[in-house]
């Protein structure tokens, strides 16, 4: 969800990388005045609670008490950001809130996972916006953005493995693959995006090419 105004208070549900801290500072641009950071042990970065006007430790699976921290600090808005390892969503230490939530998916995956905690948290007031809020100077424009031009071969490959990645992401497999010469070295799966890649990589000597999209609806 976009919006027409920018809110007094932020919350930022923070995974790992980069991602959270670029939220946090876009948003102060935008003008934000307050910052209200959930971390997650294991994998949100503690550099970044210098970025936050309020902050809370949390585990993977504390549904009740994230709404709870995020409803005492006024927020009506939040985002999710960074990344939450593949692994984790499925070694949860789901608290009661959450384990009635699972109880009503008919699969377990990441999406399904988010959308539901995303519900919940609408029930208790807070919306969660679309994770390019506050970001729109940063998204790249289509073409290339770095490095030397692409040789004809590699992008038939990309072309290859766009088509392959639009297909997997649709099935809810994954939504990176890596592919050499119309050959498919490796497709996204349960090991997360940097797995895959390296998998593919050293199957491709180096030479391959990474082709990942987002999920149909994703913002």
């Amino acid at each position: 969800m976009q919006i027409d105004t920018v809110p007094d208070t932020l919350g930022i549900i923070a995974g790992s990388g980069a991602y959270p801290a670029t939220m946090a500072t876009a948003a102060r641009r935008a003008g934000v005045a307050r910052i209200v950071i959930a971390a997650f042990v294991n994998e949100t970065s503690p550099a970044l609670e210098t970025t936050a006007d309020a902050w809370e430790w949390l585990k993977v699976g504390q549904l009740g008490r994230l709404s709870k921290f995020l409803r005492l600090n006024g927020v009506k808005n939040a985002v999710m950001c960074g990344q939450i390892a593949p692994k984790n969503l499925f070694a949860l230490s789901p608290d009661f809130r959450l384990l009635l939530m699972l109880a009503k998916l008919k699969e377990r995956n990441a999406e399904s996972l988010f959308g539901g905690i995303a519900d919940e948290l609408g029930k208790d007031g807070i919306t969660l916006l679309s994770a390019t809020t506050f970001l729109e100077d940063h998204m790249p424009a289509a073409g290339l953005v770095c490095g030397p031009a692409r040789k004809a071969r590699d992008l038939a490959d990309a072309d290859f493995g766009l088509k392959i990645a639009k297909e997997t992401s649709r099935l809810d497999i994954g939504q990176t693959v890596v592919v050499r010469r119309g050959t498919v070295l490796a497709v996204e799966a349960f090991e997360g995006t940097n797995e895959c890649i390296k998998r593919g990589g050293a199957l491709g000597h180096g030479k391959a090419t990474v082709v990942k999209v987002s999920k149909p609806g994703q913002d």
